[in-house]
């Protein structure tokens, strides 16, 4: 940056990230997960088998343990034909007695916490956390994933202040359940304080923002995002963590947006409006200048010494990532985050991979269908050892927590089989686009936006579609596209007929429509680079909380199609 170093000083709150003693012991904690989880690999059906002779033993006597037999279930085969495939919608009623604080439903202990869902859509689902769940399934993924960060760059420990956390938002008031248990993301979680774990605190968790030395309603979102770069913008930021890429790329967005609110406040010494450290003329001045020297401000700028991000790298994010990375900086490396969901783990990175994470096949038993299925109870499913790389597959898993034959809602591709197990990277969401039979799923509209995008040398920031479904016409899908930098008539034209022979590869439901002229041809609208970032930001100052404010690939709605393109649809 400059000869003014930015600030190191610990946060008022949260783990002492200056204790070399806990420094230590969380490293040795974080390569210790991974060593067991590699370990598992030496004989991972071996792993399943203890997995599900656990979760069933622990809850043979609950009311869903009772019901289905589990005393009885010895083999996995056994337990397939005793337990349907299910989904969130057929564990609710059971979930919500839990919630209300009925005993021994689904679990025998307790859940703890609720976590709530990370979708932007419909409510929000109350997840079960048992604090054996926690214990066998959670903790141990939990801290493996962080290895690499740690093993690698680990000056990101450097100063409490080092790390960004994005996804870190802890309430001291959160919402309950009817039994009074927290409802929350995993994110608002002290997981040291419910659960007895306090090395899980995550990096960036004793930052200077970790809890906001100003006041601030809980619900404004965007202010609490303002108030924590504000504050990071004085600090030697080396990595940031978002898991949800979506909000990685918001904060250039941000900073742009918020930067001459921020050097006033620097000039100032307030924050969010209030008295807080010292005026700094001489600071501001010097990100003023910085601002001028390169022409507009980008985190590169403002954070040389930045190294890694940690987010999702795969689905959506795969078509803006490579080049937003070089805005955090040209040698900066983007770590993948771990295959999960609220509801549980799947597959986690143990290496510099930059998409796939192995099988977590010390924490769940799974299962996988293939993804062009329809998903019903007795659909057949298959053993991680039967999967084939390169295809896309229904992801199913039971834990103790309570989730029995569970299907997540994801899908995942395999990338290939290591050390015994397969490595998985995150291809989309389950759900599908289909007005004419063309059945798209998130994977193939990505894997056709980037045959298109490599195909012709372009490149974009963000992507979505609808099917117009005009009575004045054949219905057609419209792509919305935020180009990194402009395209020329001919490209686009070009672009979009690529896309559209790439859709018809990837769905042969797709190519019947289109032969059968059920579909017409796609059509392409261009926004102005900022687009899907104003977009997300504006939803974020609805009030929805920015982990939930995710890529979407498929935006039917005529409402959110609107706020995007400024289009009305037809």
């Amino acid at each position: 940056m400059s000869s003014a170093e930015p600030s190191t000083a610990p946060g008022p709150a949260g783990p002492d990230w200056t204790d070399p003693h806990r420094l230590r012991r969380y490293r040795d904690r974080v390569l210790t997960e991974r060593r067991r989880l590699r370990a598992a690999f030496a004989d991972p059906e071996a792993g399943q088998r203890r997995v599900l002779a656990d979760l069933l033993e622990f809850n043979s006597r609950t009311e869903y343990g009772v019901r289905h037999g589990f005393d009885r279930i010895r083999t996995l085969d056994d337990y397939r034909r005793a337990v349907p495939l299910q989904t969130y919608d057929d564990l609710a009623p059971y979930i919500e007695r839990a919630a209300a604080g009925e005993p021994e439903v689904l679990t025998a202990d307790r859940p703890a916490v609720f976590f709530t869902s990370s979708g932007s859509t419909g409510a929000h689902k109350k997840i079960p956390v048992t604090p054996r769940f926690m214990r066998t399934t959670f903790f141990p993924f939990y801290y493996a994933a962080w290895a690499p960060l740690i093993e690698h760059f680990p000056d990101v420990l450097a100063h409490p202040g080092a790390v960004l956390n994005l996804k870190h938002d802890p309430v001291s008031a959160p919402p309950t359940t009817a039994s009074g248990r927290p409802h929350v993301g995993a994110s608002q979680v002290d997981f040291g304080q419910v659960f007895g774990e306090p090395l899980s605190a995550e990096p960036g968790t004793g930052a200077p923002w970790a809890t906001l030395p100003v006041p601030v309603a809980a619900g404004d979102h965007a202010e609490k995002m303002y108030l924590r770069l504000r504050l990071a913008v004085e600090n030697d930021v080396r990595c940031v963590i978002g898991i949800n890429p979506a909000m990685v790329a918001a904060l250039p967005y941000q900073l742009r947006l918020w930067w001459p609110r921020i050097v006033k406040e620097i000039r100032d010494g307030t924050l969010g409006g209030v008295p807080h450290g010292s005026p700094d003329p001489d600071r501001a001045a010097e990100l003023e200048r910085l601002a001028a020297r390169h022409g507009t401000v980008r985190p590169a700028h403002v954070w040389p010494r930045m190294r890694a991000l940690f987010c999702w790298t795969t689905a959506a994010a795969s078509l803006y990532l490579p080049r937003l990375r070089e805005e955090y900086g040209a040698h900066v490396t983007a770590l993948p985050a771990p295959v999960a969901a609220s509801e549980g783990p799947v597959g986690v990175a143990l290496d510099r991979h930059p998409t796939a994470g192995s099988l977590v096949v010390n924490a769940s038993v799974y299962e996988f269908a293939d993804a062009d299925e329809d998903l019903a109870p007795d659909t057949a499913t298959l053993r991680p050892h039967e999967l084939e790389p390169g295809r896309d597959y229904h992801v199913v898993f039971s834990h103790v927590g309570g989730l029995y034959r569970y299907a997540v809602g994801d899908v995942v591709r395999v990338v290939d089989h290591l050390d015994g197990v397969p490595r998985l990277e995150y291809a989309g969401r389950a759900t599908r686009s289909d007005h004419a039979g063309e059945r798209l799923r998130d994977a193939q509209v990505i894997r056709s936006l980037d045959t298109a995008l490599r195909a012709t040398g372009l490149e974009l920031r963000g992507a979505t579609c609808r099917v117009n479904t005009s009575a004045q016409q054949t219905a057609a899908y419209e792509f919305a596209v935020a180009p990194l930098t402009p395209w020329s008539q001919e490209e686009a034209g070009r672009f979009t007929g690529l896309l559209d022979t790439a859709l018809g590869r990837e769905s042969a439901g797709y190519r019947t429509a289109r032969t059968r002229a059920l579909l017409d041809a796609p059509s392409l609208h261009l926004l102005d680079e900022d687009a899907f970032q104003r977009d997300w930001q504006a939803r974020v100052d609805s009030g929805i909380r920015p982990t939930q404010v995710k890529d979407r690939i498929f935006r039917q709605d005529p409402q959110q199609w609107s706020a995007l393109t400024g289009r009305t649809p037809a």
